[in-house]
């Protein structure tokens, strides 16, 4: 193929691309009407990528419900990392939204080995998060997310095995100290490592597989409606 016409054939798939990532990001952002129902994703890298969040909108309906991503990448539950969840702007936003629905999928990034010697304090900080929610005008529902499982290290960055053993079960325990429901994608995807491309991430296929696990569980927690 001619060089130039491959320059343009490539330049050509990055702006469509990027027509599609703008269109998924803004989708399900809109300002919402008096009477949506405002849902807000909170996470990090695995709810910042527009996939989930924007299929969760298709799947609830865009007519009822308005659903925004408050996902922040590399972000975590403690308050020990240099790059906690909290201190985000993104997390400022979020309580601004003032949602009706709250769904948190945290704690990957806990997993690092560098953050392992503050596991004492995980549930507590997870406990401060839910707080501020909580405190909102909104009263929001608000389900945890035991986020999807890591099958590889390939980074070295993120340790499969205290995921497994410690982060999962940390979170369980804030489950159930705030008395607040599950959404257990962990289990739902533990047999699609060939969704997760880097043994961290999910591609498309994997977040469609987050989204429906979202959706069914608030769905049939809360009957045929999910209102505020």
């Amino acid at each position: 193929m001619n060089k130039k016409l491959l320059a343009i054939g490539l330049v050509i798939l990055l702006v469509s691309s990027g027509i599609i990532a703008f269109f998924l990001l803004t989708a399900g952002n809109k300002k919402p009407s008096s009477d949506a129902i405002r849902v807000a994703c909170v996470g990090d890298s695995l709810t910042q990528s527009p996939w989930y969040s924007y299929e969760l909108w298709k799947l609830l309906g865009s007519e009822q419900y308005a659903v925004r991503n408050f996902g922040a990448g590399s972000t975590t539950v403690s308050l020990e990392s240099e790059t906690p969840y909290m201190n985000t702007s993104v997390f400022q936003s979020a309580l601004e939204f003032n949602p009706n629905i709250v769904i948190i999928m945290l704690g990957t990034n806990d997993a690092q080995p560098s953050l392992h010697q503050y596991n004492t304090s995980f549930v507590g900080d997870y406990v401060k998060l839910i707080a501020a929610f909580q405190g909102l005008s909104s009263e929001p529902k608000i389900w945890l997310v035991l986020p999807p499982p890591l099958f590889s290290n390939q980074s070295g960055r993120i340790s499969p095995e205290y995921f497994k053993l410690t982060v999962i079960p940390s979170i369980e325990q804030v489950a159930n100290e705030t008395n607040l429901p599950i959404i257990d994608v962990y289990s739902a995807l533990v047999s699609y490592s060939n969704y997760f491309p880097d043994g961290v991430h999910p591609n498309k296929e994997g977040t469609q597989l987050i989204a429906e696990e979202v959706y069914r569980t608030i769905v049939t927690q809360n009957g045929d409606k999910v209102a505020p």
